[in-house]
């Protein structure tokens, strides 16, 4: 096992010393937007099939770019999909694969708290190689409720930041505003704890707020000639939903419909301000996505199973946009076949930027430039694989939810920790994940499990089986009753 886990994990491995331009450098380094939505489902945007709500800036930036369908991010919750888009690496590396939440509980998961300022980051990357480098938005990879002696974002790399709730450093918190109200209540007030700076503002206004500093961040790089990179992760569209009053809907869905395209328009900001400026439009590129799939009753998961926390397709794959009108090779196209995730991003971006990282750095990713650039149709050689939230053994009315899962190819398998209940499925025929075929494909079970196993082991802990066997102690004492 030892002798093939290498081509399991699909590491790979810098060349050069020091996080440099390579001799491939384009002549401009590309400016790099990453909006990161939070708990949009694969069907929400309506280029993708939503026709109860309309994005019309987001299906704009699609039609001009590409949108890819087998896109997957590395956890089917918010703090480790975040840590794996910005590192390149599986979270779990880094002990964080549930949400970051109060220190007991962190503890009881079996999770770190922050994740490690010595993670390989996309931002320190590019700001050694001399981009300015912003993020705005959520966080949630350390500080947040108890937890206020975590690390600064400006600590991982970043030159500026301006976060939520759930971050250290300046941050934007909520205000709320219902229809009847004649003044805003305040939620999360005890973020005031998480470091100075922080401005309260209408709940249903702050992806503006995240947009307006990302855009005079990036003019300020430009006075400066320099490239910048610049997260744009809104809290949009988490719930508790609150839309503009004047857009306000009577349940759960519309509320979050109305949200969605308030979202939209305000991001639509960020694209104009790109668009209109030809040597912006010229030399940047923007990628749109979700952290993990959507809420039952809010967000749809298209034609896909599964929600939130659960690691069937609905909450693991999601929409991807990449807009760049002079670096993608073929504009207005829909890419169905290219499988890759979220940690195929880092490595890319870097080859994109024509920067080599540390020969010390191990990336999970693989370098899918050309896929992302619309010059190929190749997905990443090495499987993809996955472990559940230690927490959500049961989640959204579905008991005794897989532990792992892996997509190999055509194939999707799912089982328990031990490889015992295995679910298999082949995705080209079955994209709703109803057929279990394991029965019939019990050499391609024990290959899959064997690997998965293997991956699963190889990394750092969580109290998942510990927790599961609680939650399934109670749900059989419930049964009794």
């Amino acid at each position: 096992m030892k002798t093939c886990l290498g081509t399991i994990l699909g590491v790979s491995l810098a060349m050069t010393a020091g996080a440099v331009r390579s001799d491939e450098s384009p002549a401009a380094q590309p400016n790099i937007v990453v909006v990161f939505v939070d708990d949009m489902g694969w069907g929400d945007f309506s280029c993708f099939g939503n026709r109860a709500a309309t994005t019309p800036h987001v299906d704009r930036m699609a039609q001009e770019g590409i949108r890819f369908e087998s896109f997957y991010v590395n956890s089917p919750i918010c703090s480790p999909s975040r840590v794996a888009i910005s590192t390149g690496q599986y979270p779990q590396r880094w002990r964080i694969t549930s949400f970051l939440a109060k220190r007991e509980y962190n503890d009881r998961r079996g999770m770190a708290h922050w994740l490690d300022p010595s993670a390989p980051m996309l931002a320190r990357f590019l700001k050694e190689a001399g981009y300015a480098t912003g993020h705005f938005g959520k966080w949630h990879m350390g500080g947040q409720r108890d937890v206020i002696e975590a690390p600064y974002i400006t600590e991982y790399g970043f030159d500026d930041s301006l976060t939520n709730f759930e971050g250290m450093g300046p941050k934007l918190l909520p205000l709320t505003l219902k229809p009847g109200q004649d003044s805003p209540a305040r939620i999360w007030e005890p973020g005031e704890i998480l470091g100075p700076g922080y401005q309260w503002m209408l709940r249903s206004h702050i992806t503006e707020g995240f947009v307006d500093k990302a855009i005079g961040f990036a003019q300020e790089a430009i006075k400066k000639g320099k490239p910048f990179y610049v997260n744009v992760w809104p809290d949009d569209v988490h719930s508790p939903f609150w839309p503009p009053v004047d857009k306000w809907g009577d349940n759960k869905r519309e509320l979050f419909l109305s949200v969605l395209e308030a979202m939209d328009d305000q991001l639509g900001k960020l694209f104009a301000f790109i668009r209109s400026d030809s040597s912006l439009r010229d030399n940047t590129l923007i990628l749109i996505c979700s952290d993990n799939g959507p809420e039952p009753g809010a967000g749809v998961a298209g034609p896909f199973r599964g929600y939130k926390t659960h690691l069937y397709e609905g909450g693991i794959r999601s929409s991807l946009v990449a807009w760049g009108p002079s670096l993608i090779e073929i504009s207005g196209t829909v890419n169905r076949q290219s499988v890759f995730s979220a940690i195929d991003l880092v490595p890319s971006l870097l080859a994109i930027a024509g920067i080599e990282p540390p020969p010390s750095v191990r990336f999970d990713g693989e370098n899918l430039k050309e896929t992302l650039l619309g010059k190929s149709t190749a997905s990443r050689k090495a499987p993809l694989f996955f472990r559940r939230p230690p927490d959500r053994d049961s989640f959204y009315g579905v008991d005794n939810l897989p532990d792992l899962a892996m997509r190999s190819g055509k194939w999707k398998l799912l089982c328990e920790y031990d490889g015992t209940n295995p679910e298999l499925y082949d995705l080209t025929a079955d994209l709703g994940e109803k057929n279990n075929v394991a029965a019939a494909h019990p050499e391609t079970v024990d290959r899959l499990s064997e690997a998965l196993i293997a991956w699963h082991e190889s990394l750092p802990a969580d109290r998942g089986p510990e927790l599961g066997e609680e939650t399934q102690a109670r749900n059989r004492n419930r049964a009794r009753r």
